[in-house]
């Protein structure tokens, strides 16, 4: 796709509609995608015998992937869960480990689980008006808590790129499930520290 080089642009974020009026990409994550994810692998396995169904949605406006541009987009992760595990994005380091990223919540109710290759990790709340800051070296996953659609603005380096196979080999140390009608975080009973390289 070609980009005017250096020309401003403006588009619209309709938060009621979880719409962005000017987007390049429209990605689809379903359950299918987020195989060896979810701690209850039975509780998976049924409910993708019963249904693909859609876990969330990213319309991004493309700009180069170079140092210098910012890329942009909305997040809408709809609401449920896998067992008691809430659902959730697939979660990713940065393949330019140094460079961070900026959500800002506009819709719903969620919890941003983050940590590094050294095993530090934080969970931050996420609600509308909420602007959370992931610093460089944090991989960072979405889990909708809440019972609507969990939509947030993200901008983020153009030259980041996404490391998604760290997760889906590893998983993250924290995960967030329902208890007695409420989130709680609990460890991940399959993750491992990673091995120094």
């Amino acid at each position: 796709m070609q980009h005017a080089k250096d020309v401003p642009f403006t588009f619209e974020v309709s938060v009621p509609e979880a719409t962005m009026s000017r987007y390049d990409n429209h990605l689809t994550r379903r359950l299918s995608s987020m195989k060896g994810q979810y701690a209850d692998r039975e509780a998976y396995a049924a409910m993708l015998e019963q249904e693909d169904m859609l876990l969330y949605e990213v319309y991004e406006t493309k700009r180069p992937e170079v140092a210098g541009e910012l890329l942009h987009g909305l997040s809408i992760l709809h609401p449920g869960k896998v067992g008691r595990e809430y659902f959730m994005t697939k979660g990713h380091f940065h393949t330019v480990l140094e460079t961070a990223e900026v959500y800002y919540c506009l819709k719903g109710e969620g919890m941003m689980v983050m940590e590094t290759p050294e095993g530090d990790w934080a969970v931050e709340e996420l609600r509308p008006g909420r602007v959370l800051y992931v610093p460089p070296r944090w991989a960072h996953r979405s889990v909708n808590t809440g019972t609507e659609d969990l939509v947030t603005f993200f901008v983020y380096p153009g030259h980041s790129g996404h490391d998604y196979g760290t997760i889906e080999t590893q998983g993250f140390c924290k995960l967030v499930i329902e208890e007695n009608g409420r989130p709680k975080i609990v460890d991940n009973p399959r993750w491992r520290p990673r091995e120094k390289t």
